[in-house]
C-alpha cells in the first residue's frame, strides 16, 4: 500500500493573527499559574502582623490598631504595613491580587467569604495556615483566628486573593 501525505492546509494570515493575540493575552496577566513554590518571607511577615493584631476591638470604618479594625480595615492596614497596597473596600479587595484555588491557600493570602445577599455582602480575612484566618468578625467583637473547618465559615468562602508572591 502506498502511503500518501495528508493534503497541505495554509492557514489564514488572520488565523495566525488570532492565535498569536491569544498567546499575548495569556501572558499579560489574565490567566496566572498557581505558585506552590515556599512561601515568601513576606507573606509570613503579614501573617505576623495580623496576629500582632488580634485582641483589637472591631470599629465599623476602622483602619488601626488605635482606632480598632473592620474587616478591610484590617487587610489593608496589615498589607500596607508590610509594603503592599491592597484596596480598602471589602468588594475591591475580594479582586485584589490573582486568584488561587481554595484548597491551595497559603498563609498570607486573602480570604472571601459570601456573608450577605447584596453586592457588598462579603466579609475579607487574613489566610493564617492550618485552615484557619485573622479576622476583625463584628461589633462587639475582636480581632481573632478562627478555623474555616467550621461549617458557617466554610460554606461561605468564595475565593482565596493571592496578594504576595
Amino acid at each position: 500500500m502506498e502511503r500518501t501525505s495528508p493534503p497541505s492546509r495554509r492557514i489564514s494570515p488572520w488565523a495566525l493573527l488570532a492565535l498569536a493575540s491569544l498567546l499575548l493575552l495569556a501572558g499579560c496577566g489574565l490567566s496566572r499559574p498557581v505558585d506552590n513554590g515556599p512561601m515568601p518571607e513576606d507573606a509570613h511577615k503579614v501573617v505576623r502582623t495580623a496576629y500582632a493584631q488580634m485582641g483589637k476591638k472591631y470599629r465599623s470604618g476602622g483602619a488601626s490598631p488605635q482606632k480598632g479594625f473592620d474587616c478591610s480595615g484590617l487587610i489593608w492596614w496589615v498589607y500596607k504595613e508590610n509594603g503592599y497596597k491592597v484596596p480598602r473596600i471589602t468588594v475591591d479587595q475580594a479582586s485584589a491580587g490573582y486568584s488561587v484555588p481554595k484548597n491551595q491557600a497559603r498563609p498570607g493570602d486573602i480570604v472571601v467569604f459570601r456573608t450577605g445577599s447584596s453586592p457588598r455582602g462579603l466579609h475579607t480575612g487574613i489566610y493564617a495556615g492550618g485552615n484557619s484566618f485573622i479576622h476583625s468578625p463584628r461589633r462587639g467583637e475582636k480581632v481573632r483566628m478562627e478555623s474555616m473547618s467550621i461549617p458557617y465559615w466554610s460554606s461561605k468562602l468564595i475565593a482565596v486573593r493571592r496578594v504576595v508572591h
